[in-house]
């Protein structure tokens, strides 16, 4: 009698269990990992989505591409683009390109999107040999400017777009009507770094297009104290006191030679504070990767040092070497970049 009566208790509760268990596996995709898209942004060059990661097991993901301005906001869906690789048009040159995902299971769907892609140069556009660098500027009231950099053939023309990112260097937004060569900081920009978009023209019509790197986080350029004195009657007096802002260290290569197995520089380092400033040495060359190393230097106002270093089996064939420097000091501002060339022959 016993087990009449429990075998149909049992099978009552595996029921629940196979409800709730049903239940709760009745959820539309969601998204843990945003896609990401591969590939150059170079007209004619195909880039890939990349899915990303989702949970509750998608059956199948859409795509839709978009064209975005040149910082990757005011997008829209380009007709016609929805397959998971998408060849850069004519039309993408100047743009930049992000995807849509959109995950589908049983229960639902669910979209997100990639970051866009850089700016997309033309499949013949000047070639970047040297980014552009920008001048000395890290206060409201600072004017800034920006350099062309080196490219391959001369250019015709360049044009320029400034932008403000965040205190990271990151969601470069552009600064409207910001297009000359110098740039006014302004009290908006405190708090945020600025960078610039170089554009190199050539006279068919082509164009590439290169970010610089950012600025120091913009500082104030005054502050105000208030001052409170007494007498036989009270009063308050507001003092302004101007106070320089903080300045990043500033370092230039000297000089720059090889032999062939090492590289040898001279470098000038400036800081406005005593102390270990940490050096970040970059060797670019091209169609090769870039290798960064990392050195310190003790500044007590300016000093010149000499640092030499591998020249990897990789740099070694005919063509020009670019080194790129850049200082950080102990209160984690930064300096320009400084960058210098040197001819290897074999």
């Amino acid at each position: 009698m016993k087990r009449l009566v429990l075998l149909p208790v049992a099978a009552a509760l595996a029921a629940v269990a196979l409800v709730l268990a049903s239940s709760a596996s009745a959820a539309a995709p969601a998204n843990t990992a945003a896609p990401s898209v591969g590939g150059a942004a170079v007209q004619g060059a195909t880039l890939t989505a990349s899915d990303g990661g989702w949970s509750n097991n998608p059956t199948s993901f859409a795509y839709q591409w978009q064209r975005c301005h040149d910082d990757g906001t005011s997008c829209g869906n380009i007709t016609g683009a929805t397959s998971k690789t998408y060849t850069l048009a004519a039309a993408d040159v100047g743009h930049t390109v992000r995807v849509v995902v959109t995950a589908t299971n049983q229960d639902g769907k669910a979209s997100a999107t990639s970051d866009a892609t850089d700016v997309v140069d033309s499949s013949n556009g000047p070639r970047n040999d040297v980014k552009p660098t920008l001048g000395n500027g890290s206060k409201a009231g600072d004017t800034i400017t920006v350099g062309n950099g080196l490219w391959t053939p001369t250019p015709t023309s360049f044009s320029r777009q400034w932008q403000r990112c965040d205190a990271a260097g990151a969601n470069c937004k552009d600064i409207a009507g910001a297009t000359g060569q110098s740039y006014n900081i302004a009290s908006s920009d405190v708090g945020s770094r600025l960078r610039a978009l170089v554009t190199a023209h050539a006279s068919g019509g082509q164009q590439a297009t290169v970010a610089t790197a950012t600025s120091p986080v913009i500082a104030s350029n005054t502050t105000t104290t208030t001052q409170t004195t007494t007498s036989v009657v009270t009063t308050t007096n507001t003092v302004t006191t101007t106070t320089p802002a903080p300045e990043a260290p500033t370092v230039k290569i000297v000089s720059l030679t090889h032999t062939r197995t090492s590289v040898n520089a001279r470098i000038r380092v400036c800081s406005q504070i005593s102390g270990t400033v940490r050096l970040t040495e970059r060797d670019l060359k091209t169609r090769q990767l870039p290798y960064t190393r990392h050195f310190s230097v003790y500044v007590n106002g300016c000093t010149t040092v000499s640092k030499s270093w591998a020249l990897l089996s990789r740099y070694r064939s005919n063509g020009r070497l670019v080194v790129t420097l850049r200082a950080t000091d102990s209160r984690g501002l930064l300096s320009q970049l400084a960058s210098s060339s040197t001819l290897v022959r074999r």
